[in-house]
């Protein structure tokens, strides 16, 4: 990734279309001063590369939003390139940091899945997406080196991206062929043994078509975790991409990324209520560093082809093939302190637990925009289908530590836990199970120009979706299958040019079929398979303007999202949807340049969450959910980045992130503390090519819990959190030419 300071001159497209525009207007003068007539101009739609820079988007790169975010009834929340490099954020969720009203979960003691992220207190980690174009729950996007910037799409969305979108989506936007040839070649070192090397290559094929061009981006990486002992992160990528100009109408993008990680997997601290359990050292490692480990190695192949039927009516389509296998041995750090002496314990929860999964999926989509009057109304219609088919496979085991081979009767230290296994082991199997997920879709949507103040923005999508999970020991089988009709509605009242007021009404759902992927079987209880889906709906009023002639963004809105059918589980283990969930609060935000050297990237959220009704048997230490929080959803959050640019080489910046007191879980009384952390970066232009950026992250080398296991935890199995990132230094050179 290149530094943050970026030239001062207008990108080369953009100087390109300036350079063509005065061309034209230079060979009209002569015959514009001969005639006093006025000459109207045809209008001309231009598709190609993005024109934002900056911090401030004005389009989404999802083809489903036709209007400028301006004009988009919603919040959209856009962390664009230039702040994923002015802060050096390599994984989504260090660059979701930026984005308040996100909170994220502790992987689960049993092996995990991927990213867990929550949006508005309700999680998100079926809702990613590539380009558009749903991904591998199973995935840790460990690493951005092939993404532009990633947007965050608040509130039920299902009409957007199908099954499970209470919250908000997330989709992460791919760097694609430019119009013009680029290398970028950048080097990083660092504390905690970091060491890093990209690079971003652009070729524009002249001879092979219109617009033709070959991109290529590199990536190796190494690192320990700031503020753990010895935890270490390895990882490799490659992603070619091809865009040929088939006509001057038509386009194909082929695009490849193989990405592999060899990481000690590392499940946080021993914790009982929120807290790190005293005595506890929080570099110390309670896993087996000679036994766990964690390989990913994912393959996504994406081939998306378009073409302008006329200036007005455009056709898309993307397949895309993913294979992802992630094969992990991993140890809780759950311990057990019952009956033993003060400062052992034994580890309690898996250990040395073993599970390799492979998914594979398969997912089109197509659509087709077109624009049109009727009625004296101006119409941008999109009309599309979605096919897609995720197949799960997952085979565990054990060592057998804690039962064929026992720990020392009086057990470990608690402060120096041995971080290695000198005994004997025994593979134990543990099951094999494999799960199919299919989903079909139809949407449409439309945005109507009633008059120049006024447009109205409509949504529909039905999804057919059936899955079944299957255990390969026993060859037990279960399905489950689900139709739902999803929709949004808003209305944008333009009280000027530069602002806009909006209300706006959407839905969503969330299949039992939805844990197939993530977990590859149905919802732990009894009947899961014949649930209908959980809903959610919510309301937004907001409004957005736009000032320092379109520079600068300030957005505010002001939602309410319930949910009324909330799965749970009864004294009898079994489903049931009988609980009631309502999020409602405040968003803000600001975005782009206070003055040509001042720019701010900021936003905060209130959440006010409530379990308004829940049958769910309390946890142990817990309380009746009902009339409580929502877990891991804090009322307050904030973030902060911004950057001065000193002279025309020299920047400065500096970022601030709060996360306010929020619940262990909506059962339990114990909370979770607040923390505040502060990061800075200083660049220099040392030439017209090389680049020099320094970031300290964490200045205050703050002690923090950033991920949250959802349980209380007791004297015989604690729970455990995950602490975030200690105080580390990034030294990034980066060399363009």
């Amino acid at each position: 990734m290149k530094p943050g300071i970026t030239s001062a001159q207008r990108p080369p497209y953009r100087l390109l279309a300036s350079a063509a525009g005065l061309a034209m207007a230079s060979a009209a003068a002569p015959a514009m001063a001969q005639s006093s007539e006025a000459i109207e101009l045809d209008s001309l739609t231009v598709i190609g590369e993005y024109s934002d820079t900056g911090y401030k988007a004005e389009r989404s790169a999802s083809g489903k939003y036709v209007k400028p975010l301006l004009d988009t009834p919603q919040t959209v929340s856009v962390v664009p390139e230039q702040v994923i490099e002015e802060q050096q954020a390599l994984s989504l969720r260090q660059v979701l940091s930026n984005v308040s009203g996100i909170t994220f979960d502790a992987g689960e003691g049993g092996g995990g899945s991927g990213d867990k992220i929550n949006i508005r207190g309700f999680s998100a980690n079926a809702n990613m997406k590539v380009d558009g174009l749903r991904d591998s729950s199973q995935n840790n996007r460990t690493d951005m080196f092939n993404t532009e910037r990633v947007e965050v799409i608040k509130g039920p969305s299902s009409v957007f991206g199908g099954a499970g979108t209470a919250g908000g989506v997330v989709n992460m936007v791919s760097k694609t062929p430019k119009n013009r040839s680029f290398v970028d070649a950048g080097l990083g070192l660092g504390s905690d043994d970091y060491r890093r090397l990209t690079l971003d290559a652009n070729q524009t094929l002249e001879g092979m078509g219109q617009d033709s061009a070959l991109r290529l981006n590199l990536m190796a990486h190494e690192n320990n975790v700031p503020g753990r002992d010895d935890i270490g992160r390895e990882r490799f990528g490659i992603a070619p991409s091809l865009t040929l100009g088939l006509s001057d109408a038509t386009r194909a993008t082929l695009s490849y990324v193989y990405q592999e990680d060899d990481n000690l997997p590392d499940y946080g601290l021993p914790a009982e209520n929120g807290k790190v359990l005293p005595g506890v050292d929080h570099e110390a490692y309670y896993g087996w560093r000679n036994l766990d480990e964690e390989r990913i190695e994912s393959n996504i192949a994406t081939l998306t082809l378009e073409h302008d039927i006329s200036d007005r009516t455009r056709l898309e389509n993307k397949t895309r093939y993913t294979h992802l296998d992630r094969d992990t041995t991993i140890s809780a750090s759950h311990v057990d302190r019952d009956g033993l002496a003060p400062g052992r314990y034994k580890p309690a929860g898996p250990q040395a637990y073993r599970r390799d999964v492979s998914t594979e999926m398969w997912i089109n989509q197509t659509h087709l925009t077109t624009r049109f009057d009727t009625a004296g109304f101006e119409h941008e219609l999109l009309v599309g289908a979605e096919v897609s088919r995720e197949t799960y496979d997952r085979t565990a085991s054990n060592l057998g530590l804690g039962k064929a081979h026992p720990y020392p009767d009086d057990g470990y230290d608690l402060s120096n836990p041995p971080g290695r296994w000198d005994g004997d082991t025994t593979y134990t199997p543990r099951g094999a199970n494999e799960a199919t997920l299919n989903n079909q879709a139809l949407y449409v949507f439309d945005t109507i120009t009633l008059d120049p103040q006024w447009d109205l923005s409509l949504g529909l999508r039905h999804d057919w979706i059936d899955g079944e999970a299957i255990d390969k020991e026993s060859d037990e089988r279960s399905s489950t299958r689900d139709k739902e009709l999803s929709g949004r509605a808003g209305v944008v009242y333009k009280p000027a040019d530069n602002g806009r007021v909006y209300l706006a009404y959407g839905t969503s759902f969330a299949p039992s079929a939805e844990n197939l992927a993530t977990s590859g079987g149905l919802p732990r209880g009894n009947g899961g398979e014949n649930l209908s889906s959980e809903e959610s709906s919510t309301w937004e009023l907001g409004t957005k303007w736009e000032f320092m002639e379109g520079r600068l963004g300030l957005d505010g809105a002001l939602f309410r999202v319930d949910k009324d059918n909330v799965r749970e589980q009864d004294a009898n283990d079994d489903l049931r949807l009988a609980g009631e969930q309502r999020v409602q609060g405040v968003e803000l935000g600001v975005t782009g340049q206070l003055t040509d050297a001042w720019g701010v990237y900021a936003n905060y959220t209130y959440l006010d969450s409530e379990t308004r009704k829940s049958i769910a048997e309390p946890q142990t230490n817990g309380r009746d959910p009902a009339g409580h929080s929502l877990g891991n959803t804090p009322d307050h959050s904030f973030n902060l980045w911004t950057t001065y640019d000193v002279t025309p080489d020299l920047q400065l910046g500096y970022g601030a992130r709060y996360v306010g007191e929020r619940q262990v879980a909506s059962d339990v009384a114990a909370t979770v503390d607040s923390y505040w952390l502060h990061n800075a970066m200083l660049a220099y232009r040392v030439t017209d090519n090389l680049s020099a950026q320094l970031n300290v992250n964490n200045l205050l080398d703050e002690e923090y819990v950033e991920r949250v296991r959802p349980r209380p935890g007791t004297a015989s199995r604690s729970s455990a959190v995950e602490i975030g990132d200690g105080r580390a230094g990034i030294l990034t050179l980066d060399y363009r030419f």
